[in-house]
Parts: structure tokens; C-alpha cells; sequence
């Protein structure tokens, strides 16, 4: 090749590198933002047993003014150690477990009965790969709205084929015309969301109750466990020698009730005996060193505890590609 020749190809591809930034097009950073996050399931596996972690989605709550037996000015100071504020982004968790014989769903999540950013649960258990229809049954952890809203899809069931199970003293409670006409004003609509979303069931012959600690299905049981509610459940699994312990609502805010298991919620019906119950679901796990999860601790809720001096320390779950 001549040296004209590797000039004039030298000289074309100069030309054309220099058309090509003068062609470029614009950026695209103008594009609009998604503002969404991904399908909120997370998968593992306990044993022989698949566990699918669903979110319900999180709700802002002022954290500072609902927590009691502490100072709002202590609150602000433990969430600011970990660079959160109030009002704080709470999950809402519900747990699917897979036993192989029995599909089972602890808690149902919101869906319209606690404000408009919940109410995921169904497309996420969708997402999961898993359909209503599919749920054998349902056990409560107690009758907030967050945790039984998701029972009705409008004016249905929204698992038309499950069986819901939940605390004899939960359900004697919240299920009670008697307990929501002498209910003040600003209760009423607990009372009133629990019979909106179990009542169909009841009908449809498809609520039972059960009294105190049994076992559900072969690997999972409930354990009474009242203070948050008057029935309040946790329900442990296991499975080829794992364990589970899904602790419902013995914990809300993880930046300061794992150093002060006494602190306590303005939900808790007996704030006395849910600080005990925390106490000693603490101390079982920190020393058993099993699995918990909780429906308030960040999304997937999943992890174990240990002590901390006279405190606990939260360790979550490592993310795992692969249950």
C-alpha cells in the first residue's frame, strides 16, 4: 500500500470521526423517571420448605410521636445514627410458605384499609409466580388492617379456595359487634376493617379459630403470644432441622427497639406485656440462633439477632441470587 493511500484513509477516517460527533445525537437524560421499584418477593428456602417474603408496600409514619414509654427527642436521636428520620418508611411484610403439601400465607397485607401507597401484596404474590386461588390457607398474626385488608379484593375474597385461621382470642376481640359500639371514634375503624375483611370467611364457613399454641400444619405452628393484641400469634416453621420464628408485630421500628426492647407502640393493646413478649422472643432467638422475621422490619424482613451488651443487633439476610 502506497503512502498516498494510507494518507487518504488516514484523512477519510478523520473526517468521519469528526462528522460523527457533530452528527451525535442529543442526550436522553431528559427521559422521564420510573419512580417505581422492582417486584417485591424474596425467596429462600428453610429446609424443604420454599419461604416467599411479599411486600404490601411501606407506609410513612411519624415514628417520633406513636412510639411510647421513650421521648420523641430519643426516637429522632436513634433513627438519626442511622441516617433515617420520622417519618419513617415502614414495611409491611406478609410470608408465603411452601410446605410441598400446603401452600400457606401468614398475613395478607393492607390492600385499601391503611392508606394508598400499600396494597401490593396480590401482584407481588402474582410476581412470585404464585396465584390466589392457589393459597390453602391463611393464618393471621392479629386483626390489624394491615395485616387482614388483603383477605377481600373489593367485595370478594380475595383467596377463594383458603381456609382462614387465626387466635380464638383475636377474633373474639376485633370480630365483637359489642367491642366496636363502645369503642371510641378513632377505634372504630379497626374493628370495622377487621369484620369487613374476615366476616365473608366467617360465612363462607372458612374461618377457624384456635386457642393458644398448636400446630397448623406439619412444620408450622402458632405460639401465643398477647400484648399487641389480645390473641397476637407468631407462627414457627421448620424444616429438616431449620427454623423460622414469624414474630407479626413484636417489633415496629428496628433503629430503636432492638436497643430498647422495653419501648413500646401506642397500638399495643397491653404495652406492659408486648414489651415482655419482645423481651423474651429476643432473647430465645439471640440464643437459639435461628431465623426471624418480622412484618415491619425493612423489606424482606428476614435475619437473625444477637446480643449486643444489654442490647440486640440486627443482621438481615445476605441477598442471594438462588433460594
Amino acid at each position: 500500500m502506497t503512502s498516498f493511500t494510507v494518507s487518504r484513509i488516514a484523512g477519510a477516517v478523520a473526517l468521519l470521526a469528526s462528522t460523527t460527533v457533530l452528527m451525535a445525537p442529543a442526550a436522553i437524560a431528559a427521559a422521564p423517571m420510573v419512580k417505581t421499584q422492582a417486584p417485591g418477593y424474596y425467596r429462600m428456602m428453610l429446609g424443604d420448605f420454599e419461604i416467599t417474603a411479599l411486600s404490601d408496600g411501606t407506609v410513612a409514619l411519624p415514628v417520633n410521636k406513636l412510639l411510647t414509654n421513650t421521648t420523641s427527642v430519643k426516637v429522632d436521636q436513634a433513627l438519626a445514627k442511622v441516617a433515617l428520620s420520622s417519618p419513617l418508611d415502614t414495611s409491611v411484610n406478609a410470608y408465603l410458605i411452601n410446605t410441598g403439601d400446603k401452600l400457606v400465607l401468614v398475613d395478607t397485607g393492607a390492600a385499601g384499609l391503611f392508606g394508598p401507597t400499600l396494597g401490593k401484596l396480590a401482584a407481588n404474590l402474582k410476581a412470585a409466580g404464585y396465584q390466589p386461588e392457589q393459597v390453602d390457607e391463611i393464618y393471621i398474626t392479629h386483626m390489624h388492617p394491615d395485616h387482614v385488608g388483603g383477605l377481600m379484593a373489593g367485595d370478594k375474597p380475595a383467596f377463594p379456595n383458603a381456609v382462614v385461621r387465626a387466635e380464638k382470642h383475636d377474633a373474639d376481640f376485633w370480630l365483637s359487634q359489642a367491642n366496636l359500639d363502645k369503642a371510641p371514634t378513632d377505634g372504630k375503624g379497626f374493628f370495622q376493617g377487621a369484620m369487613a375483611s374476615l366476616n365473608p370467611y366467617v360465612k363462607a364457613g372458612k374461618f377457624k379459630s384456635f386457642d393458644g399454641s398448636i400446630e397448623l400444619v406439619p412444620g408450622v405452628r402458632s405460639v401465643f403470644a398477647p400484648g399487641h393484641t389480645a390473641g397476637h400469634s407468631t407462627y414457627v416453621v421448620e424444616s429438616k432441622g431449620q427454623k423460622l420464628v414469624l414474630w407479626g408485630d413484636l417489633i415496629h421500628v428496628a433503629a430503636v427497639q432492638f436497643d430498647h426492647p422495653e419501648v413500646t407502640i401506642q397500638f399495643d393493646s397491653d404495652a406492659r406485656n408486648a414489651a415482655r413478649q419482645r423481651q423474651q422472643a429476643y432473647a430465645d432467638a439471640a440464643k437459639a440462633g435461628y431465623l426471624v422475621a418480622a412484618s415491619h422490619l425493612p423489606f424482606p424482613g428476614v435475619g437473625h439477632i444477637r446480643r449486643d451488651g444489654k442490647a440486640y443487633a440486627w443482621a438481615p439476610v445476605n441477598y442471594a441470587g438462588q433460594p
